[in-house]
């Protein structure tokens, strides 16, 4: 079988290496060089070219390095008739739900407060509270959400979730679709979301529900920056609504150099830097689903284009 890689940010070599160590005979070439382009079965990419996949006739298959496929499905020219899988690998389950935990403590432990001290010279003791008494909020309970919400919950914090489908998760308090979101809302110390994009979910973090919101809530959004109307946040922040945003995901990638985000002192940014699958772990799903695929089998997690994960 021949494997077309192709991502601006992924270890080619690593990736190339993790995936022969499992299949010996697979032919991995790396985008540009794609050779006969009549040749290549399968693809694994992350923010692939509009048009390449397109360009590839004999594609049989499709595998994202990303678990948010909304990249790849905003191609208008990708086949529709060629399957395409999520990344579902542990190192990337545990970077988010790590990334996320860090930046609930971050906020339990009033680290914004004091960073905003400090450019004040001002020394001011603010005592610990208790894990319970922070409520985190999680937006979206797949495979990313769940893993987050559990580590959090092992952590001591009260933690709810909500998602368009009912979910079930021991210890947490789940919530589901619009008549249940004021519910979940309502007394939240930190909302996360890591809901997939989907034109349903798209702007959902908007000023109609930060005012949901208790007042001086904090707000991490480590899943698109679609979710997000960034006017609204800006407006949030300013009028105290929201005390302080973390974002690691953005309208436009790389955020542009002149955007209010980059200075504004309530606002911490990372650079898309939340979760990525090591190529030591993500090789086994995308090797077995390349097992499948010379077999005839049924692909494992596989995206519903309709829903749009």
């Amino acid at each position: 079988m021949v494997l077309v890689f192709a991502s601006p940010d992924d270890d080619p070599v690593a990736w190339t290496h993790a995936l022969r160590k499992r299949i010996p005979d697979l032919e991995v070439r790396v985008f540009p060089e794609l050779g006969d382009p009549r040749e290549i079965d399968a693809a694994l990419v992350w923010l692939p070219p509009p048009g390449l996949l397109a360009s590839l006739p004999a594609l049989r298959a499709v595998f994202s390095l990303g678990a948010g496929v909304d990249r790849l499905l905003a191609d208008p020219t990708l086949p529709v008739e060629v399957p395409i899988c999520r990344m579902v690998d542990p190192s990337l389950t545990r970077s988010m739900a790590e990334f996320a935990l860090l930046h609930v403590l971050r906020y339990h432990r009033d680290l914004d407060v004091y960073e905003a001290q400090q450019q004040r010279s001002e020394w001011r003791l603010l005592l610990p509270k208790p894990a319970e008494a922070t409520v985190v909020g999680i937006m979206g309970l797949g495979e990313l959400g769940g893993a987050t919400a559990r580590l959090l919950l092992a952590h001591g914090f009260t933690v709810k979730g909500w998602s368009r489908h009912r979910k079930a998760i021991d210890g947490i308090g789940c919530f589901a679709g619009e008549a249940e979101l004021d519910a979940f809302l309502a007394d939240l110390s930190v909302l996360v979301c890591l809901l997939p994009l989907t034109p349903e979910t798209r702007g959902i973090l908007n000023g109609d529900l930060f005012a949901r919101l208790p007042e001086g809530a904090r707000l991490v959004n480590l899943a698109r920056g679609g979710h997000l109307v960034e006017e609204d946040l800006l407006a949030a922040l300013e009028s105290g609504r929201l005390a302080h945003a973390t974002l690691d995901v953005f309208v436009q990638e790389p955020l542009p150099k002149g955007h209010p985000f980059w200075r504004h002192p309530r606002i911490t940014i990372t650079p898309h830097a939340a979760s990525y699958s090591l190529p030591e772990s993500g090789a086994e799903t995308v090797a077995e689903n390349l097992r499948r695929l010379r077999d005839g089998r049924p692909l494992l997690h596989l995206v519903d284009r309709g829903r749009g994960y």
